[in-house]
């Protein structure tokens, strides 16, 4: 520990407030850790400054003295914030160049956080909490997105907050079978398995991975690797709390009176039991609403003073709790009758939508996900530029939740933190079998619209979206599906896990484990839960299941399509790639554009240019195509020596005529070329306009080609050349001895 902190001056000027800081450093995996205290943000309950190489965040916690009138849930909310400043550049569009609404990236980072410390409060909590993490300082290496975790355990634990951390949170990736902790953007760049993980010093509690078709067995190990790390980050963060964080606040909670348990219990438990194991979603909401409207009414006679609708509603659901738990571990009943490892009822299907480039439809029970497939021309992809990341994105992958799709109504706005993080999920567990631009250069983007909804609804788009791709003739190498995995667990340990999560029993159970991935290995894992975290026995007990659960769900899908189509759909694009010499591409563009330009006009085609002369062209007509592929060659042909050749005379000179070969491309016929006799005057032979074949005779070392009209084969007739050797005979040097060869202008 040291005084000397982030920013301090060699002395405080007079009348300025003194910044008191305290610095801790932790070196993990070869890493430095420094957390500084200050006073910079001091009116939030607690803050702290978090450092790896060059990246710092700020990572605050602030809660509202007053609880939330009116409330069925715990308020917390976790934003973070993108700073461009952070980067040492000006970022944005042409008009606006400050931060607006948060990034993808961003918002996946907040949920990141939020499933990671949300299981860490009490859930009767009814202030309002905010964490706020920003972003100061971003080097190239170190993603803030592991500091901003550590961040939000360490204000928290230091506030007056109460929350039962800390928590710690390590990334861990996979190279040449090896595994790597924290690993920087490069080394992601090579790796197999990625997964950022957290949790307690006994427990996992969040998940998030993206993998290249791994066993279970490499993913479980990779876990158990990186959980040892997390001790070692909390042993100093426990050091950091002991000497500096405040005594934790006593707050009210929203609790129901032990009364209205007991008459739950006694006079209601029966009903809930029965109302709750419908098969039927429809039907079991229905009842349990008729039983619900019933409870309200009891309890408000029997206990007014006791009586508030939201602590009556969290009676309620506590006793559905118990009995699903009860139920599911003493006797592995389900609510929809099915076995702890039994898949809902499965069915696909493709070519559904006749315009679009490919289409699937996914149903597994109550759960169904329509996902149609548009390809688009490599200039269609997203350009990204954020904080982090500033790339180009060719696979899209786009969720929508409807409230239709619940039974509800409500605005249809935008998508929310939700749609992007599913819509992420289902995008990463696709990338892996995405083939690469060199084999597909089309712009691919799928849009999953879930029609109804009964749990799992981003792993249902996974198993729609590989329909998709399969029905549109995208080469993808494997097909994809994934299963959500739940659990219900009792106060002894004791636990069982269920395949094929519904609705209800994500509601009432305590965790959602989302496994995607392939016949041959995992592409994506999410989990978060409602309990203090997972044992490695669970872990690797759910990872078995799930595997199970995926094989028959690839079967189903297998059944329907076993491979993608040979062709794509007719109203597909076509794209076709021409190599070009990179020195060309300027020629192709022309001035200001002008060339390409102009032959995007006359083929309704478009031409996409890369820097290594990657030429993709794309067209809707087959016409169009052909047109286009003609137009570019033409202008980005290189001649060789001996070629025939046709072109336009376009200048003539006193030694010659000059021919346009090709776009701004023209060569010089000297006068000595024109034919196999000697010729007084240019335009004895060729004039302004003609169009003439010609043999280019050479190309000097500027890159001007010298062009011959009397070597092109049957040009001229045997007699014409004999009487051109008879001339040349006769002659007294003329020409031959120097006037023939009258010395080229500079062109």
């Amino acid at each position: 520990m040291n005084d000397q902190g982030i920013g301090a001056l060699p002395h405080d000027p007079p009348n300025t407030k003194k910044v008191n800081e305290k610095t801790y450093t932790h070196t993990l995996g070869g890493k430095t850790f420094t957390v500084t205290l200050n006073n910079w943000a001091e009116q939030a309950n607690g803050s702290v400054l978090v450092r790896v190489g060059d990246t710092i965040v700020l990572a605050t916690a602030t809660m509202n003295p007053n609880s939330r009138e009116g409330g069925d849930f715990l308020p917390l909310t976790v934003d973070y914030e993108e700073k461009f400043y952070a980067t040492g550049k000006i970022l944005g569009s042409r008009f606006v160049k400050r931060e607006t609404r948060p990034s993808e990236e961003a918002i996946l980072v907040m949920r990141l956080i939020d499933r990671t410390i949300r299981p860490r409060f009490d859930y009767r909590i009814r202030n309002e909490i905010q964490i706020v993490i920003t972003a100061l300082s971003i080097d190239e290496s170190h993603d803030p997105d592991i500091l901003a975790v550590l961040g939000a355990s360490l204000a928290l634990g230091l506030s007056d907050i109460p929350w039962d951390g800390p928590i710690a949170g390590v990334r861990v990736s996979r190279s040449n079978g090896e595994f790597v902790l924290n690993p920087t953007y490069a080394e992601r760049e090579t790796s197999d398995l990625e997964v950022a993980l957290s949790g307690t010093r006994e427990r996992i509690n969040m998940m998030e991975a993206g993998a290249s078709e791994v066993s279970e067995e490499v993913y479980a190990n990779a876990i158990e690797w990186g959980f040892e790390f997390m001790k070692d980050l909390i042993d100093f963060q426990k050091k950091v709390i002991e000497e500096n964080g405040k005594p934790k606040r006593s707050i009210k909670l929203s609790e129901p009176a032990p009364e209205l348990y007991d008459l739950v219990r006694s006079e209601f438990s029966a009903k809930i039991e029965d109302a709750s194991y419908q098969s039927d979603k429809k039907t079991m909401q229905e009842m349990i609403s008729a039983v619900k409207k019933e409870w309200f009414e009891r309890a408000m006679e029997a206990f007014p003073e006791h009586f508030t609708r939201e602590t009556a509603e969290m009676a309620f659901d506590e006793e559905i709790d118990d009995i699903i738990h009860r139920r599911i571990i003493g006797k592995g009943e389900r609510p929809d009758g099915r076995k702890t490892d039994e898949i809902r009822r499965l069915w696909a299907s493709v070519s559904i939508l006749p315009r679009v480039h490919g289409s699937g439809l996914f149903m597994r029970g109550e759960t169904h996900a329509l996902t149609t497939l548009t390809l688009g021309a490599p200039g269609d992809e997203q350009i990204i530029e954020g904080m982090e990341i500033r790339t180009k994105k060719r696979f899209l992958h786009h969720y929508n939740f409807p409230p239709y799709s619940t039974g509800e109504t409500k605005p249809m706005r935008g998508p929310g933190r939700r749609e992007i993080g599913h819509g992420a999920l289902a995008g990463k567990a696709l990338l892996p079998v995405i083939p690469p631009k060199e084999e597909f250069p089309y712009t691919i983007r799928l849009v999953s619209e879930i029609l109804s909804s009964n749990g799992s609804t981003s792993m249902a788009a996974v198993s729609a979206s590989t329909l998709a791709l399969m029905d549109g003739g995208v080469p993808i190498k494997k097909p994809v599906a994934g299963a959500a995995m739940g659990l219900v667990q009792n106060e002894k340990g004791e636990y069982r896990v269920l395949t094929d999560l519904q609705g209800a029993e994500d509601f009432h159970g305590d965790m959602d484990f989302k496994v995607a991935g392939t016949r041959d290995g995992i592409t994506a894992v999410q989990l978060d839960v409602k309990i203090e975290g997972l044992t490695m026995e669970i872990i690797r007990v759910t990872l078995r299941d799930a595997h199970a659960a995926r094989m028959k769900i690839l079967d189903c899908i297998e059944s329907t399509i076993q491979k993608p189509r040979e062709e794509l759909s007719r109203w597909a694009p076509r794209v076709t790639t021409l190599m070009i010499n990179p020195e060309k591409i300027g020629a192709l563009i022309g001035p200001g554009g002008k060339i390409i330009n102009d032959i995007i006009a006359q083929t309704g085609a478009q031409i996409d240019i890369e820097d290594d002369g990657s030429v993709f062209i794309t067209s809707v007509t087959e016409e169009g195509m052909k047109k286009a592929i003609a137009l570019v060659k033409q202008v980005t042909k290189e001649f060789k020596p001996g070629e025939l050749v046709e072109g336009r005379v376009s200048r003539l000179l006193d030694f010659g005529a000059f021919v346009e070969i090709g776009p701004k491309q023209d060569g010089l016929i000297h006068i000595s070329e024109l034919a196999p006799w000697r010729v007084e005057k240019v335009t004895d032979i060729v004039n302004i306009g003609d169009i003439v074949p010609v043999k280019i005779k050479n190309i000097d070392e500027q890159g001007r080609i010298n062009l011959s009209l009397k070597d092109v084969p049957d040009r001229y007739t045997e007699e014409e050349r004999a009487r051109g050797r008879e001339d040349r005979s006769h002659s007294n040097g003329g020409r031959a001895n120097g006037e023939y060869h009258t010395r080229r202008r500079d062109r």
